[in-house]
């Protein structure tokens, strides 16, 4: 294809993917009613007002659109290339109108979890949550502590839950997370000097409590695997790749029992914070800290 032809293609699609709405429903009520009464009646306005829509479409694409003479009115070899990209033009608007119509997902509210947070139940509460009211997206992440904790105070998060050493003044609520060192339970071995450690990435609340401790019992270690994720620590610990410190209730039904060498460590706090306690985002957070307390009371029970 010539240059120029491409250029006057380019130059005639742009001109009717500009066109007016109104337009093209006038065509295509026209083409499809086969005459300019019926078409005007079926869209509610005079012959006049339709057959002048006609004529500005025409003159908009440089070409006539319906053949006039014939009866009933039939489009032009022209119009006949346009009617099916007109209809398609008057059915994405329609779709279009619908979507903004609908209030459906249109405030989002951002929360940031732990990622042992994101159980099943909390799940549960979520959708619970959104079922009530459709204009509510929520939009959830999960991470590490420390890092959802600094996007939550440059405003990124509405809420979050987060485990820290303490909770800070400001959190909605807190619960009491037991730590403990952990091995498998399967695979029984006899662990070398310098004992492998199983951690999370460089950052992670648990890593430097592990180095801490492991050094005040003047232990030789290194680090034999590093995971980032909670899912990928347990399944290293199950295999027998080192020892690591966790939340005990993050290793029930996981293949793995207390190092008894080390054993328990001091507790962690399970802290939920929000900008908002109060409407909608109060509603959620006081369903989220009733999960939580309830969380908390499984591991004594």
């Amino acid at each position: 294809m010539r240059k120029l032809d491409v250029l006057m293609h380019i130059i005639h699609y742009v001109n009717v993917v500009m066109l007016d709405p109104r337009l093209l429903q006038a065509f295509v009520a026209i083409a499809e009613h086969g005459g300019f009464t019926s078409a005007a009646t079926a869209l509610n306005m005079t012959q006049s007002t339709i057959s002048q829509q006609l004529a500005r479409l025409e003159e908009a694409v440089g070409q006539l659109l319906i053949d006039r003479s014939a009866r009933p009115v039939v489009p032009t070899p022209a119009g006949e290339r346009l009617l099916g990209h007109a209809r398609r033009i008057l059915a994405l608007q329609a779709e279009a109108a619908h979507l903004l119509a609908d209030p459906a997902g249109s405030h989002a509210v951002g929360i940031g979890v732990a990622e042992d947070i994101l159980t099943p139940a909390m799940a549960g509460v979520f959708a619970a949550f959104s079922e009530m009211d459709r204009a509510i997206r929520l939009d959830v992440t999960t991470g590490l502590s420390r890092d959802l904790s600094r996007r939550y105070r440059n405003g990124e998060f509405d809420v979050i839950v987060v485990k820290e050493p303490l909770a800070n003044s400001d959190c909605r609520a807190f619960f009491v997370e037991p730590m403990a060192w952990f091995e498998s339970a399967s695979a029984t071995r006899d662990w070398p000097d310098p004992i492998p450690l199983v951690t999370f990435p460089p950052g992670a609340l648990y890593r430097e409590e592990m180095f801490e401790r492991i050094e005040r019992e003047k232990r030789r270690w290194y680090i034999g695997f590093t995971g980032n994720s909670l899912s990928s620590v347990l399944v290293a610990v199950e295999a027998g790749m080192g020892i690591s410190l966790l939340p005990c209730l993050s290793t029930h039904g996981r293949d793995v029992r207390i190092h008894r060498a080390l054993g328990e460590e001091q507790p962690m706090a399970v802290a939920l914070y929000a900008w908002e306690a109060s409407g909608r985002i109060g509603q959620l957070v006081a369903e989220m800290v009733a999960l939580l307390a309830w969380r908390s009371a499984q591991y004594g029970s």
